[in-house]
């Protein structure tokens, strides 16, 4: 098993990550835990012990951090990720191995949300369902910023020491780019097809997700290393521009949706998985909407898929449907017929998850039909260090 962070380490993690001043007095560890509904499973329990061991290393280091109270909550997990969190939050000095929600609510000390989050100065929330939506709004809400880490496992703790100095360096080369687009041009080939795709990005603001946490109000995955964008989804007087079909592979079955509107309308692939998909757009309108376009850099860096979408979704190229409220976009809670279906997936075009579809180019289209190969064969074309260089093409 992989060794957890050492004292040194994670006393440079949070310096490095959150750069904590004076002002900064309290870090909350959030942890989500199982219920009758969603049942307990090792990673989850070994997760838990993680956060666990962290309080105690960072009240060993709280000196040299000036962090003078380290904080453990507990919640109800929300059984989807980056749905709401509950209203109600457990103080309980338990086993974390043996944290359940029953347990919680006749042992546990009620908090409120708004009791934990305006005492916060930090939050890491390493949850088993991701919370990176919800607490991007109750960051900015109670001025606190958060890394997020769903899913997190001993595997990604290499990934907790890169130099996020030049990730964030990496991450802001895309942004820039992705800030002065209008549209992005992708081809996707399987075996025996290939795919267009035409993403509309006007109106939109990318964002850089590198790991740098050091203002109040931001939230953001830890590992990280990823520039992003949500398309723009039609909510002014015009509709989206985005159309066009884009294949993902599910085991061994590629699904095919097509989209409209910046909307999965239907899939046009056949299988088992394919009806699947097909019903939940039926079920779930909201579920087909293209939420966020992304770009990680972490791949440089030696780092290597777990098949974690934590980590992993940081390597390359992926692509999410669902709610897009968090980053900027106009698809929130509401926009879903049933708050549990509420859903940001990302599908991730790394040979190592779709070994089937190839990304074969990601062109950026800016003002003045300029168009910039930035990505070929699943590898960046750009330089993402300083003095870039672009890749204009006709």
């Amino acid at each position: 098993m992989i060794r957890n962070l050492t004292e040194r380490e994670i006393s440079e993690l949070i310096q490095k990550v959150f750069a904590p001043s004076a002002d900064d007095r309290v870090l909350t560890i959030l942890v989500d835990v199982p219920n009758e509904s969603i049942p307990d499973a090792p990673r989850w329990k070994d997760r838990r012990s993680l956060a666990s061991q962290w309080k105690s290393l960072l009240e060993k280091v709280e000196g040299d951090l000036g962090l003078p109270k380290i904080n453990i909550v507990y919640f109800e997990n929300t059984g989807s990720n980056n749905a709401d969190l509950p209203k109600k939050f457990y103080e309980w000095s338990g086993s974390p191995q043996t944290a359940h929600f029953e347990l919680l609510e006749s042992q546990g000390d009620v908090k409120t949300q708004q009791e934990i989050f305006s005492a916060s100065d930090i939050v890491l929330a390493p949850t088993e369902f991701s919370a990176t939506a919800p607490l991007r709004i109750l960051a900015k809400r109670y001025d606190f910023r958060a890394a997020t880490m769903p899913g997190f496992s001993r595997k990604m703790i290499p990934a907790l020491s890169v130099d996020y100095e030049l990730v964030h360096e990496r991450v802001m080369a895309i942004k820039t780019r992705l800030d002065e687009a209008l549209a992005i041009e992708m081809r996707f080939a399987t075996t025996e097809t290939e795919y267009h795709l035409f993403v509309d990005v006007r109106y939109r603001t990318a964002h850089a997700s590198s790991g740098l946490l050091r203002e109040r109000g931001v939230a953001g995955n830890l590992p990280s290393g990823e520039a992003f964008i949500v398309p723009y989804e039609g909510e002014k007087s015009e509709p989206s521009k985005t159309e066009g079909s884009l294949p993902v592979q599910f085991g061994e079955e590629i699904v095919v949706y097509e989209i409209k509107d910046n909307r999965a309308f239907e899939v046009s692939s056949k299988g088992k998985k394919s009806e699947s998909e097909r019903q939940k757009l039926l079920d779930e309108p909201a579920y087909g909407n293209i939420a966020e376009i992304g770009f990680g850099v972490l791949q440089p860096f030696g780092i290597k898929p777990i098949g974690e979408l934590l980590l992993d979704e940081k390597l390359g190229l992926h692509i999410a449907f669902g709610r897009s409220d968090h980053f900027g976009g106009a698809v929130g809670p509401e926009a879903f017929q049933n708050p549990k279906n509420v859903v940001h997936i990302d599908r991730i075009y790394i040979p190592e998850a779709q070994n089937e579809v190839r990304v074969e180019k990601v062109v950026f289209v800016y003002p003045g039909n300029r168009k910039e190969l930035v990505i070929r064969d699943s590898e960046y074309e750009i330089q993402l260090e300083k003095q870039q260089t672009q890749n204009i093409i006709s």
